[in-house]
């Protein structure tokens, strides 16, 4: 028997486990989802917007994976300081795959950073989500501009979340603080600013197009600013998203430019997202109270993809700033990392310690990679890393441990939740949705979804 370890229930670990189990060169396999959570999912439970439901429904077919009769799904484990290090997960599993994403936000590294007000977008994300790490955390929203920083999905998610009504969120899983918060929103404008042009823009088409789609919200971009994207001028050279963002784009530039009065600008709405280019954030102005502003400078094309300075600055008003720049990987306790890229040196998923693999040892996911691609990029990269596990299979089965993970997990110090404890989890909050009148809501914090999975257990 082949016991496999894989740390991380996102959709990284999800599809290393079905590669896993799909295959036949290995039939005598057990598969073990290890999650520092009670909940499994990730990403997908706890970084996709709650109004995007269609991206969300993948749940059912990673659910599907983890009640595969050769997977054991195994929540509230926590692996690396203060939890289980390398070497005693090796004494419980014949191999250990760890799917642990990129965990924490780029810094900007500006003066004015950690203004009260500012937030790594990620951290607004997690609230909304209801993430139990997240249940302290308090916005209220009582800005009238909020600026955030970036033009990737994520900054197209808060942006659209800070503009949405709370009414059009009420059918959503979305937890009764946050949509209350959204309710009581003061906030008028939201201003998405990125330091190079539309043609660089990370942001998907579809997410991009969801935003001249809110009702009561006008999007706003500056013609002269698109105008300094030579892509812009002659898109024919950009990848097909690019080229569709920048059609998106110039629609709302010549709406822009309609005279005053026309059907184009007739329609009076309540707020506003303005999208802006060629802007670099340079400092963060305000006090100890919070912050008031964003000072940028305009950046220009440098002609080798990049921007420079421009020595022109522009203040932008936000008492609410929402830092979205990129994620970065966070060093595994007993794991070789790379500082500059922030991933988990490797070869075809096995790692590298000083260019040798360390047995037994596997990464997939942003940990492996870096923090790229969308849901579907995990697919190949898990694909791989299984490869080369099976493909190592005989040498690992060799020194099999006749334990039973589950009873070896509790005996070093662990209170796993299984599959069934997760059940009880989503009935708990079915029932607690029911009870406000919404649907399913999720429960927000770690003592609420503990004390649902237990209860599971006393049960039976």
């Amino acid at each position: 028997m082949l016991r496999v370890a894989v740390i991380g229930s996102g959709p990284s670990g999800v599809y290393t486990a079905q590669s896993l189990t799909e295959q036949q060169t290995v039939p005598d396999i057990e598969v073990y989802v290890l999650d520092r959570l009670p909940c499994p999912y990730g990403l997908v439970r706890y970084g996709v917007a709650p109004d995007h439901e269609k991206i969300k429904s993948l749940q059912n077919n990673l659910r599907t994976v983890l009640e595969h009769p050769k997977v054991r799904f195994l929540g509230n484990v926590e692996v690396g300081a203060p939890g289980l290090g390398v070497e005693e997960l090796r004494e419980i599993f014949d191999a250990v795959v760890f799917c642990v994403g990129a965990a924490t936000d780029r810094h900007l590294g500006i003066p004015g950073e950690d203004l009260p007000g500012s937030h790594p977008a990620t951290e607004f994300v997690a609230w909304y989500s209801a993430h139990p790490d997240a249940a302290a955390v308090r916005f209220t929203l009582a800005a009238r501009s909020a600026v955030v920083i970036g033009v990737g999905n994520v900054a197209v998610d808060v942006a659209r979340m800070l503009s949405r009504g709370a009414d059009e969120l009420a059918a959503t899983d979305m937890p009764q603080g946050p949509l209350g918060a959204l309710a009581d929103s003061r906030v008028e404008d939201v201003w998405m600013v990125g330091r190079r042009g539309p043609s660089q823009a990370k942001f998907t088409t579809k997410e991009l197009r969801e935003l001249g789609s809110l009702p009561g919200t006008e999007v706003l971009v500056r013609p002269e600013e698109l105008a300094l994207d030579p892509a812009y001028r002659d898109p024919g050279g950009l990848p097909a998203v690019g080229r569709r963002n920048v059609e998106v784009l110039r629609g709302w530039a010549e709406r822009a430019a309609a005279p005053a009065g026309s059907d184009a600008r007739a329609e009076g709405r309540g707020r506003r997202i303005h999208l802006r280019f060629f802007l670099r954030p340079v400092e963060m102005l305000g006090d100890a109270t919070g912050v008031r502003a964003v000072r940028f400078e305009r950046t220009a094309p440098d002609g080798r993809g990049g921007v420079t300075g421009t020595g022109e600055f522009e203040d932008i008003e936000g008492q609410l700033v929402l830092r979205s720049v990129g994620y970065r990987g966070m060093p595994q306790p007993g794991l070789p990392f790379d500082e500059t890229t922030g991933t988990v040196p490797h070869l075809a998923g096995r790692v590298l310690r000083d260019g040798t693999p360390l047995p037994g040892v596997y990464v997939a996911g942003w940990i492996k990679r870096g923090p790229t691609g969308v849901i579907g990029t995990n697919r190949p990269c898990a694909k791989e890393t299984a490869l080369s596990l099976l493909a190592d299979a005989p040498t690992l089965a060799e020194r099999g441990s006749a334990e039973d993970p589950l009873a070896a997990l509790i005996r070093a110090g662990q209170r796993p939740v299984p599959w069934p404890g997760w059940l009880a989890i989503e009935a708990a909050e079915a029932e607690w949705g029911r009870g406000l009148g919404r649907g399913t809501v999720k429960l927000p914090d770690w003592a609420g979804l503990l004390e649902a999975a237990h209860a599971a257990e006393m049960t039976r």
